[in-house]
Parts: C-alpha cells; structure tokens; sequence
C-alpha cells in the first residue's frame, strides 16, 4: 500500500512498554512486534535503551517502545536507562505496564503512582499465567491489581505461550488515535543495522559469562561494510577493568571466540547475510561512572 493510499481514519500512535525487570516485557515486545528486536535473555537489566519496534497494518501504525526495567540505580548507567523509563510515562499515547504473577504488586512503589497518575489509557498486562495452579489464583492476583491501578484494563497472558496477546494487540488498535503514520510503512524500527549487531554479541556476552561481567560490558561497532555478497564488522567490547578482560578473553581466547562464532551465527540470521566478524576487547575504566563515556555510547542524549 503506498503512503498515497492512506485512509482518513488511518490510526497511529506510540504504546510504551514499562514495568519492573523480569518480568517478560521484551518476549511480549518481541510477541507484538513479531520481530526479535528486544535482547531476551534470563538475566535482569538485559534492555538498557528504549528500543522502537514498529507494526503497521492497512489502516493502523503502531510504534511500539520497549523500556529498561525500572530499578534503584547504583551507576550513572542505570541513572540513564530509569530515565528512558519515565520519559515512556511521558510521549506515550497507550501505556502497557507488564507485571506478572510472581513479582510482589507494591515492589516499586514510587513508579507505580506515577503510572497511577496518568490520564492515558492505560493496559495492565499480568504476565506468566502459565505458572498459576488455577482460576482463584489468578482472580486473586487481578483483585491486588486492581487496587493499585484501578483505571487499568488488565489483561492475563503469557508471552511465551502466546496466551491472549492477540486479544491485547486487537485492543491496542481500538485505542490509537486517529493519526497518519508517524514512519513509512514498511519500516521496522528507528534503530540502525549497527545497533542491533551491539545487541546480539551483548546478549551472547550475557549469556555466556557470570556475576558482573556482562553488566560491565558494552559492544560499539567500530566497522559495518555492508557488501551483496556480506557484511564485514569490526566490533569492540569494552569493559572496566583488565581482570574483566582476561575473563571475556578467556585461556587461549577460547571464550572470546565463542562469543564471535554465537554472535556471528544470529547477525547472520538477522541480516540473511554472510557475515565476516572481528571482536577485540579493551579496558575503558570505571565506563559506568563517566559522564562522557555514557555520552559516546549513547546513554545520554
């Protein structure tokens, strides 16, 4: 459909996705976007940015914002990802706050009553209902809910096995507003080819080293040469200290080419590319803490 074509009562809007860490909101992200476009992995703070994921329909685009999960921050880095979290209480025009079954309702009160404040609509989405025994538990969790945020439609699902997410997409459209589309039709996200390259080797990082070393972690892509036949990148993962090196490194760099050969594999399936991948590794000290250092890896605008 081109843009020409668009109808008068097209509808378009900006839904912004917030709630506590772990509680699935990237795999819902990912369910309504239809793209793996949020890292997902087991670990909390896994989002560090406001990531757009945008859908579009004959008559409807929505532009989706997955949020960092709200936390006390301890570094100016996590001072920076609860920012990107307000501001989504901020330019949204639906609001999905995504709990779930197991989290205690008043963990993060002090956010709570900001959302709890807003006068647009706002979806509750209580998440992991998979993991309740039956109807009364469920009934039970609704009623605490229901309390805290008494002007929300709530929604039961699980993200993970596509309970009721349609149901949510279907109401979500009902609820934009009558809008032209804020992107072109055919984009998928505001995020460049780069930033997702950062994203898969941070995930693979996660996913493959302890403690606090992917927390002190952060992949900028120094080259992206994209050709038809592939895509050269030269990659960069910073950390904070020269142990922290030794560690990504690994004996005889063992476990920094696990990272590559894992990292390479998933850019090649996003792209649908062959991909040709070099990572090194530097000490950037105490990265967290610096305000310069959050500036040039995008942290604060």
């Amino acid at each position: 459909m081109s843009d020409n074509n668009i109808t008068e009562n097209h509808r378009a809007g900006f839904v912004n996705i917030v709630g506590n860490p772990n509680v699935g909101k990237s795999t819902l992200s990912n369910r309504l976007v239809g793209e793996r476009l949020s890292i997902i992995t087991s670990k909390a703070q896994t989002t560090r940015h406001r990531i757009m994921g945008i859908v579009n329909g004959d008559d409807y685009q929505i532009v989706f914002s997955d949020t960092p999960g709200v936390l006390k921050p301890k570094f100016k880095l996590q001072e920076s990802m609860l920012e990107f979290s307000k501001s989504a209480l901020v330019d949204a025009d639906v609001l999905l706050y995504v709990t779930d079954v197991i989290e205690t309702p008043t963990k993060n009160q002090e956010f709570l009553d900001k959302v709890a404040k807003e006068k647009i609509p706002i979806l509750l989405v209580i998440n992991k209902i998979d993991l309740l025994k039956g109807n009364d538990d469920l009934l039970r969790v609704i009623d605490q809910w229901k309390q805290l945020l008494p002007q929300a439609e709530v929604f039961p699902t699980s993200a993970t096995e596509n309970f009721n997410v349609d149901n949510l997409m279907a109401r979500i459209v009902e609820l934009l507003p009558v809008s032209p589309p804020y992107f072109g039709k055919d984009a998928l996200t505001d995020r460049s080819s780069r930033f997702f390259v950062t994203e898969i080797i941070r995930e693979k990082i996660l996913l493959g080293y302890d403690k606090e070393v992917p927390y002190a972690t952060q992949v900028i892509v120094e080259l992206f040469d994209e050709k038809d036949d592939g895509i050269h990148i030269m990659a960069v993962i910073y950390v904070e200290r020269d142990s922290q090196k030794g560690i990504i490194i690994g004996h005889q760099g063992k476990k920094l080419k696990h990272v590559g050969i894992e990292s390479r594999k998933e850019i090649e399936k996003f792209f649908g590319k062959k991909v040709y991948l070099q990572l090194y590794v530097k000490v950037e000290k105490d990265w967290r803490n610096q305000e310069n250092k959050l500036k040039q890896f995008g942290y604060i605008e």
